[in-house]
């Protein structure tokens, strides 16, 4: 709940902010009605400062309110690690650093650099349920469709990105939510808490996303004692080790490698075969 009350209070932010200022041609509180000029250069003044929204669904922050809405959704998540859409508000709120990173393998990657000039999406609207279906069992998009399947999952609940001030990296981290079921099938592990923990681990390693870090760490506690010894001798230090040994798995076009066995792209992307 309080995750959410601070959401709507950032929100509601600018409009606010707007309505106190005045509208363009109405009087604002104690302030002349600006000319056309000073708008022009409130506008700008505005962008340069981050105010402006620059894609569909983009909510201008303040680094203040990104420390505060980084903190709250991170203890919502760490109580509560099925909260997706705070765990996804944590990602955008502490990616400052990882995102270009990440973006700049990508750019370097001939992949890498058409999936940032094509913008692809994984959705239910893109995606050929039927023909994908069809594919031989072990290729990724009939093993990805099972995976969906089976742990009752769907990529449309995958969150847009909100709190990111840059379009290019927007997309980015919208791209690795929209991969991480894939990550799942590559890696064969299921959607409960010990093969989450494992996945974490190798997003972890792979991006260097604090989100993932976190939950990375603070994951194994909710797990029984026989769970904790399967992570720590044998899923932990494989994920550690194929998250090493990997190519960027964001310079991955996942959707041109539907006919491709697990097998084969786990072998080419450098991800070692799972214990």
């Amino acid at each position: 709940a309080a995750g959410r009350a601070m959401l709507r209070a950032v929100a509601v932010r600018v409009p606010l902010l707007r309505a106190v200022r005045g509208a363009p041609g109405k009087a604002g509180l104690g302030r002349a009605v600006p000319g056309a000029e000073e708008e022009e250069e409130e506008e700008e003044e505005e962008q340069h400062m981050g105010r402006v929204p620059l894609y569909p669904g983009h909510i201008p922050t303040s680094p203040l309110q990104k420390a505060l809405l980084a903190a709250g959704s991170a203890c919502t998540a760490l109580w509560d690690p099925y909260r997706h859409d705070m765990v996804a508000v944590l990602g955008e709120t502490t990616g400052c650093l990882a995102l270009p990173k990440l973006r700049d393998r990508m750019r370097n990657d001939p992949e890498g650099y058409r999936i940032l000039q094509e913008r692809p999406r994984i959705r239910l609207s893109t995606l050929d349920m039927v023909r994908l279906r069809g594919l031989p069992d072990g290729t990724l998009g009939r093993e990805y469709i099972r995976f969906l399947e089976d742990n009752k999952v769907s990529p449309d609940t995958r969150m847009p990105a909100k709190f990111v001030d840059d379009e290019e990296l927007a997309y980015v981290i919208q791209r690795y939510r929209e991969v991480h079921d894939l990550m799942h099938t590559l890696l064969g592990m299921p959607t409960n808490m010990l093969g989450e923990v494992v996945v974490k681990w190798f997003e972890a390693v792979q991006t260097g996303l604090p989100m993932c870090v976190l939950g990375a760490a603070f994951g194994p506690v909710r797990l029984n004692a026989r769970k904790l010894q399967v992570l720590a001798t044998e899923l932990l230090p494989w994920a550690i080790r194929s998250g090493l040994s990997a190519s960027c798995v964001l310079s991955v076009y996942y959707e041109q490698r539907w006919e491709q066995s697990v097998e084969s792209l786990r072998e080419e992307i450098g991800i070692f075969p799972p214990p």
